[in-house]
């Protein structure tokens, strides 16, 4: 079976949050049409898939404080 739908995306210029941003550079979130993860897109240069679950241990390493 064929399924078609519409996916809820993000967007943001990454110079407001970045000081190695160039004018223009990006990213952009997609969720997945079954909602069980994301992409992430960086410029057309760096793509991620990842789960809710991948994504939290992502959070969790990212802050992490021995």
């Amino acid at each position: 079976m064929i399924e078609q739908c519409q996916r809820l995306s993000r967007f943001t210029e990454l110079k407001a949050y970045c000081h190695h941003a160039k004018d223009h550079d990006y990213m952009e979130v997609t969720e997945w049409a079954n909602g069980e993860g994301f992409d992430i897109n960086i410029d057309d240069k760096k793509h991620l898939s990842l789960t809710h679950g991948q994504w939290q241990a992502l959070q969790a390493l990212v802050a992490y404080r021995e």
